[in-house]
């Protein structure tokens, strides 16, 4: 409507959108302009391109949508025809109208059947998709010229929803300095704003009840002799608490060297050690000297202390807790959000934190920390133990202040020490194995592209979407499911999912990026990530990354490893144990269920656990009404998928596209199930009711993840919610589960000298190397602490098998 009036009242009008359907408003003075997408270039689409391009008016796009459909926007078009069959058509009969008479005359034969079969859903799209121009709006043009912005609302607004970094942009933009630091008056109180965790909204304390900190009143120091380094470790082993971080050569622990270490006690001042120091003393002879400190009983603070902990491993350096980690406090205050030292000093402190490239560059000229001098280093390094330091003092206070000091203290903090050692321990990792995997692969590959290019009924680049893309839909006339970005249809997995039912190819095209996914991603490169040293792979555990309370795994990611196809399961086969050890695989059994029948105290649920009953069969009986010795397997498949379906709120239709079966049995297994267990049904409710009063969703133990959207018009976003308020009580508290049980044993293996150590935890899953003789021992110590973990009102029980390799210990 606005184009329109712009147009009579004789102005040029661009609209600024990615969405096609425009391009129907198209004229001499209307003009499209379609923002860049990764790093592509559009020219402005004009009704001079458009007639090139399609040979049409642009008011016939109208006709062409109508024809075409769009799954993403609920337009149905007519089944058959795409956009070169849409543009052809109109081409030949001018418009919809036209077409429909003339359907019987048709020549291609699905685009004919389609026509005459979907008549009415024609004629409906073809509404859908006009755009109304006739809204009652008036306007005064000149009340929508660009004016300059209200500054105070802007930095209001933004501080409101966290746009730090957006801000410090504008205010480059708009000439006003470099951002949200306290050299401005009135700058440091920006992220202002007091909100507590009501709702959706932040969790956490902001800068309006802290004390901004100004960078020239501080007091850091170069330790450059041994004297000096002397005189401050006895400061540290006398301090109750203190800030450490280290300066490194790469961002992964297990590969980088130490350059040096910051310590600080108090705020505003902090020492820098390079290693070696500047008086020739050596690396060792320094971590020797510093060695009473890192042991001490002190409380060490640090952001993202794990890391701290494992290159200094790597140096035989122990640093013994406890720990206090920032990025982990934060994390627990706010899952959902930017954890990094320099967003949260910025937030909390109103402080703008050195930016490493000042150090080190960027690009091809970045330097190694280690060619930076230590005077260059020295403020960079003190700045990051000061602000941890700062910091752990904002976020012990809102901890206690949200009831989350016994989550981050008897968990996530004393889990610090286990995941370092498991880290720094690594697992072997046979190279001979996945080389045989491998070729393996490769001649799968292979067979399968062969039988893509049959299915497809010619050659092409399976690896393209856009190829694919051609071959689905243009050339097989697949119906389009949903489009990119762009406006292109979409390939992704679920659209293949989906389409597979109806043709070959989409599940042949699955199965070949799977192979070619393992084999990249798994097979090939992990060869590379043995460390030359340990002859061992170290994957990274995250603690801060799953809002769930989840551990994630990266570099490589070995939770990813798919267990449920044979295909994924053989590169188990490669993790293997030491020369005269076993790898033991300690397993919750359907444990997630468990939590869920334990929380709903529903009593069929509970009632299949206690007696020992197969939970999927007992689900089955239930959901078909007959007795459990006559469920079929296909059946007791489709309890399986509901059953774990159901604790991650699973939609009906979510549910047809694992089972491949229609919506409307879907639906029906779904209502079936809710009535066969009511109280889980009830159960589930409750939960969004929770979220929706309080904000969030919590675990059994208390840890919290804030629900947004909750209560949005938007289907799709309220839905999304829902579903975090349903799966986060119960996989949160799995997580919280087997952390307990981590630590618990971990203690145990260290106080009973068991010669067995821990090297993987995969969700429900934990795998040690153990000696042949104390695999026993073992085994009854894991399933103990496992099972008494977080006690649940029914048996919870651990799966143990000692094999020479993760597959078969599995």
């Amino acid at each position: 409507t606005l184009s329109l009036h712009a147009e009579k009242d004789g102005a040029n009008v661009v609209i600024v959108s990615p969405d096609k359907d425009f391009q129907q408003l198209l004229s001499r003075r209307v003009s499209i302009f379609k923002p860049a997408y990764r790093g592509e270039s559009f020219d402005p689409i004009t009704e001079e391109s458009f007639r090139e391009k399609f040979g049409l008016e642009p008011a016939q796009f109208i006709d062409v949508l109508a024809l075409m459909g769009d799954a993403s926007d609920n337009v149905p078009g007519v089944p058959g025809i795409g956009e070169k069959t849409a543009v052809k058509l109109v081409t030949e009969y001018g418009n919809v109208e036209e077409l429909l008479a003339h359907a019987e005359d048709v020549k291609g034969k699905r685009a004919r059947e389609g026509l005459l079969s979907h008549h009415d859903a024609a004629v409906l799209s073809k509404k859908l998709v006009t755009i109304k121009t006739d809204v009652d709006i008036s306007v005064d043009w000149h009340t929508l010229r660009r004016s300059s912005p209200d500054d105070a609302a802007v930095a209001h607004l933004f501080s409101q929803l966290d746009f730090s970094s957006l801000y410090t942009r504008f205010q480059k933009i708009a000439g006003k300095g470099a951002g949200p630091a306290a050299e401005e008056p009135g700058q440091a109180d920006l992220f202002s704003g007091s909100r507590k965790p009501a709702g959706s909204e932040s969790t956490i304390l902001e800068l309006d009840e802290l004390e901004a900190f100004d960078e020239t009143t501080v007091d850091y120091r170069l330790v450059t002799n041994i004297a000096e380094l002397d005189a401050l470790v006895k400061k540290l082993v006398a301090a109750d608490s203190f800030a450490l971080d280290t300066e490194t050569t790469d961002v992964h622990a297990m590969w980088a060297s130490l350059v040096g270490l910051s310590f600080s006690i108090e705020e505003g001042q902090a020492w820098y050690i390079p290693t070696p120091l500047p008086d020739g003393t050596p690396t060792d002879d320094v971590l020797k000297q510093i060695a009473p400190a890192l042991t001490s009983e002190a409380l060490k603070i640090g952001q993202n202390i794990k890391y701290d902990v494992v290159v200094l491993a790597r140096h035989d350096a122990t640093v013994n807790g406890p720990f206090f980690d920032t990025m982990v406090a934060h994390y627990l205050l706010a899952p959902e959000e930017a954890h990094n030292l320099d967003a949260l000093a910025r937030r909390f402190l109103g402080y703008r934190t050195i930016p490493i490239t000042d150090l080190i560059g960027t690009g091809r000229s970045q330097l190694s920390m280690r060619d930076v001098s230590p005077q260059q280093v020295s403020p960079y390094a003190c700045e990051d133990a000061d602000v941890a330091l700062r910091l752990a003092g904002v976020f012990a206070y809102q901890l206690a202040e949200y009831d989350l000091d016994d989550i981050a203290t008897t968990i996530e903090f004393p889990l610090i020490p286990v995941l370092s050692t498991i880290e720094h321990c690594g697992i072997r990792v046979d190279a001979d194995v996945l080389a045989e995997i491998s070729v393996q692969m490769g001649t799968d590959i292979d067979r399968l592209q062969g039988e893509i290019y049959e299915a497809a009924g010619g050659e092409f680049n399976i690896g393209s979407p856009a190829q694919l893309g051609e071959i689905l839909f243009d050339k097989l006339g697949l119906p389009v499911v949903s489009r990119t970005t762009t406006g292109k249809p979409s390939t992704r997995e679920n659209v293949l999912q989906r389409l597979a039912t109806e043709h070959e190819l989409p599940a042949l095209i699955l199965d070949w990026r799977e192979l070619s996914k393992l084999k990249s991603t798994y097979v090939d490169s992990l060869p590379e990530l043995i460390h030359p040293e340990s002859g061992r792979v170290h994957t990274e555990f995250n603690q801060t990354v799953a809002a769930t309370g989840r551990l994630s795994s990266s570099n490589p990611n070995l939770q990813n490893i798919p267990i449920r196809s044979e295909r994924g399961r053989v590169i188990r086969r490669a993790f293997v144990a030491d020369e005269g050890m076993r790898l033991m695989a300690a397993d919750y059994v359907q444990i997630e269920l468990r939590i869920l029948a334990s929380m709903s105290e529903d009593e069929a649920l509970m009632e299949a656990f206690v007696s020992g009953q197969d939970i999927h069969t007992s689900t089955a009986a239930r959901v078909f009404g007959i007795d459990p010795a006559d469920v079929t397997r296909s059946q007791r498949s489709k309890a399986k998928e509901v059953n774990y379906g159901i604790p991650y709120g699973i939609s009906p239709f979510g549910l047809a596209q694992r089972l491949r079966c229609p919506l409307d049995e879907a639906k029906t297994l779904i209502g079936d199930y809710h009535r066969s267990y009511p109280a889980v049904s009830q159960f589930l409710t409750r939960q969004v009711e929770l979220a929706r009063e309080m904000g969030f969703a919590q675990t059994l133990l208390g840890r919290r993840r804030f629900v947004r959207g909750i209560d949005a018009r938007n289907r799709m976003e309220r839905s999304a919610a829902e579903r975090i308020a349903v799966n986060m009580p119960i996989q949160g508290t799995q997580a919280d589960m087997i952390k307990i049980a981590m630590i618990r044993i971990q203690e145990r293996l260290i106080a009973e000298s068991l010669s067995a150590r821990m090297l993987l935890q995969v969700h429900d899953e934990l795998v040690f190397e153990v000696v042949p003789d104390d695999a026993d021992a073992l085994a009854a110590l894991v399933e103990k602490e496992m099972v008494e973990a977080l006690p649940l009102k029914l048996p919870v029980e651990v799966e143990i098998n000692v094999a020479d390799n993760w597959l078969d210990a599995h």
